[in-house]
Formats: C-alpha cells, structure tokens, sequence
C-alpha cells in the first residue's frame, strides 16, 4: 500500500486531484481511497487530502502520518507547514514551483519538482481568477512515482469533464509529466 498526503490551499483542488488519483488507480485494477481533513477554512488556507492506493483492499480510515509520497501544491506552506513530517526514508515530495529540486531546500528526501502554476496559467486555468493546479499535479505524481499511468489519469479527467474543459486539464496533466524535474 501507498499512502499520498496532498498541501495546498483551499481553492487549489487537492482534494479533487485526490478523488481524480484514486479514480484513476481504481481504473487500473487498483484499491484506493481518498479523503480530506480540513474545517471551516476558506479559499487559501492551508488544507490536506489524503490518498491511499493498494493492490488489495485497505481497511484504514485514518489519516497519513508516514506518507510514501507527499504532493505540495503551494511551495510558501513550507513556510508554516511542515511538509515533510512522517515521509518515510524512501519517499518522494512532488513540489509545485519554479525552483529547481536542489533550491527547494528540503534535505534527506527526493524531491521533484514543476512549475504548475505556470502550465495552468498557461491553459488558462483559473477559478475565480486563481490558477487551479489540481490536474496538473496528478500529472506530475504520475511522472514522479510511476503508481498510476498518464493515460489513467488523462482517461479519468476527461470522464470528470467532458468536452474542452477535460481537454484543457489533462493537457495540463500530460504537460506537468513533460515538465517533471526529478532531484535523484
């Protein structure tokens, strides 16, 4: 079993990238679930989704202390969360920036990164006037851990929103695992 713990802001859609990632593990013969904590926050506050992907069914409903893999979506929470609590010796944090792996500035564990803030800017892809990342960081896990395939997750998308709207974000996906930058 692999445990994903997901960072972002409220409004970026890290709960939905979750929901998206386990659909598209559950496509490829997968067990997964998927589950947010947050309270009454609001657009921008920190949040935290959680996925679990296993071969076979997973009795755990708890939240991820010891995450395998560990997504950030905003690379100012390093600033007031400490994202790399519990990832485990071997575990991988896939960051959303411009920084190259090295500049991140997190020691002891791989670290890849993308600019998907940029490619969703790029596609136009905006709530509110805010740069939604969600989809375009399901295509850098894919790129960063190998645990689901890009066509699993570019399928899934397109199943979520069909038309140009799918079109647009599993573009971002499909541009995001291009884009990957691996630090190991």
């Amino acid at each position: 079993m692999k445990e994903i713990r997901i960072h972002g802001r409220g409004g970026q859609g890290g709960v939905t990238a979750a929901e998206l990632l386990a659909h598209a593990a559950f496509a490829e013969g997968k067990w997964a679930q998927s589950f947010a904590f947050f309270g009454a926050e609001r657009r921008g506050a920190p949040v935290e989704a959680f996925l679990r992907i296993a071969d076979e069914p997973n009795p755990i409903r708890s939240r991820i202390y010891r995450p395998d893999y560990v997504l950030v979506f905003d690379s100012k929470l390093l600033k007031v969360v400490a994202v790399a609590d519990g990832l485990k010796e071997d575990g991988i944090i896939i960051m959303n920036t411009t920084d190259e792996p090295e500049e991140v500035g997190i020691k002891g564990h791989r670290v890849a990164t993308v600019d998907a803030t940029g490619i969703a800017l790029a596609l136009d892809l905006l709530v509110a006037g805010l740069p939604v990342v969600n989809t375009t960081m399901t295509g850098a896990f894919a790129k960063a851990t190998g645990e689901v395939k890009l066509e699993s997750v570019t399928k899934t998308i397109r199943q979520q929103w069909p038309g140009s709207v799918g079109e647009k974000n599993a573009e971002a996906a499909t541009r995001a695992y291009e884009k990957l930058i691996k630090g190991w």
